[in-house]
């Protein structure tokens, strides 16, 4: 029998979760010679040449602030990159790439990720932990409430002005973040500090998981999901609302852990979900699935119809667009498999 998620319960250490900020397995040998730009989008040859650039300077600011007979009191200012665009255009791609090429003490994670360290060393431990870094990677940055914004803007002012650069990867433009979410113009300033951290690059294409692709995979009916689960090694079987139950039992940060040595995944009986909390728990699975390439397979309804459209229509619509992205993505995974 395979075994549940729902029987798991990852604990995490809080120095764990600085020691696991590098490039998820799909991205962990990636380059900027592996990354091929669109011919009819220019703007993504654009971006590799900025990211390269970017590179540069995260050398040069590191070497000034190493260097043997460095004179200055106060190191420069780190430098900003935001590549912004909409999903699936390689965007990770590149701020892994940037990550490989910068050099050492460097870190890499989600938005999710570094909100999650902050809350678990706190924003002083958190700050000296990574001061002396000479690269933050930040993807998919999100501002989904008032508290992380301030939070991760005075965090981000603090790093750069002691010379730590920071990469960052959205589908929405620095002075636009928090756009239909809470009420913005309450924390415009925070916002304003953050878009000035950053020059902007703008990466745009097709969304290249599903370029010149069939439709994603039917659902399976559950005899047949339950008869491939079986004979999967290392697959886990999970009934869809017993999931969704105990993602809400652990914080977020576990989500790495719960699917970690995990082959495939198997979900019986899907369906729309009706709540946001919901929802926006399984869009952080599935960027956990995504990151670690856990293919995944499905009874009940399509992958495409978990977010339904009255949340398409509100102020999360890209989280649930670059979920729905991802999770159709890691169907054809398991459809080739």
């Amino acid at each position: 029998m395979p075994s549940r998620l729902v029987d798991r319960r990852p604990e995490l250490v809080a120095d764990d979760l600085v020691s696991q900020l590098v490039p998820p397995p799909m991205f962990a040998e990636v380059s900027f010679a592996g990354y091929v730009p669109d011919p009819d989008e220019p703007s993504q040859a654009a971006a590799v040449r900025a990211a390269e650039q970017f590179v540069a300077q995260v050398g040069r600011g590191r070497a000034a602030r190493h260097g043997l007979f460095r004179r200055r009191r106060r190191p420069e200012p780190g430098a900003g990159l935001y590549l912004d665009g909409g999903f699936g255009v390689g965007k990770t791609h590149l701020l892994a790439s940037i990550y490989h090429a910068c050099p050492a003490p460097k870190a890499f994670g989600t938005f999710v990720e570094l909100t999650h360290l902050v809350g678990a060393l706190g924003f002083a431990n958190a700050r000296a932990r990574l001061a002396d870094y000479a690269v933050l990677c930040i993807d998919e940055f999100e501002l989904d409430d008032p508290g992380d914004t301030t939070m991760i803007a005075g965090l981000l002012t603090e790093l750069t002005e002691h010379g730590v650069s920071v990469a960052a990867t959205s589908n929405t433009l620095p002075s636009q973040l928090g756009e239909g979410r809470f009420a913005a113009q309450d924390f415009l300033r925070e916002i304003k500090k953050l878009a000035d951290v950053f020059a902007t690059v703008r990466v745009d294409g097709p969304d290249y998981r599903h370029r010149d692709l069939p439709p994603a995979p039917q659902p399976l009916p559950e005899a047949e999901l339950i008869a491939r689960a079986e004979a999967t090694p290392g697959a886990t079987l999970d009934d869809f609302d017993a999931l969704c139950a105990h993602l809400a039992t652990l914080h977020p940060s576990r989500y790495k852990q719960l699917v970690d040595g995990v082959r495939a995944v198997f979900v019986d009986r899907l369906h729309p979900v009706a709540d946001q909390a919901v929802a926006l728990r399984l869009v952080v699975l599935a960027d956990r699935l995504y990151d670690a390439s856990i293919p995944v397979t499905v009874s009940g309804d399509r992958l495409d119809r978990i977010f339904p459209q009255e949340m398409l229509d509100g102020g999360y619509r890209k989280k649930y667009l670059r979920a729905t992205s991802r999770l159709l993505a890691l169907s054809r995974f398991a459809a080739t498999d």
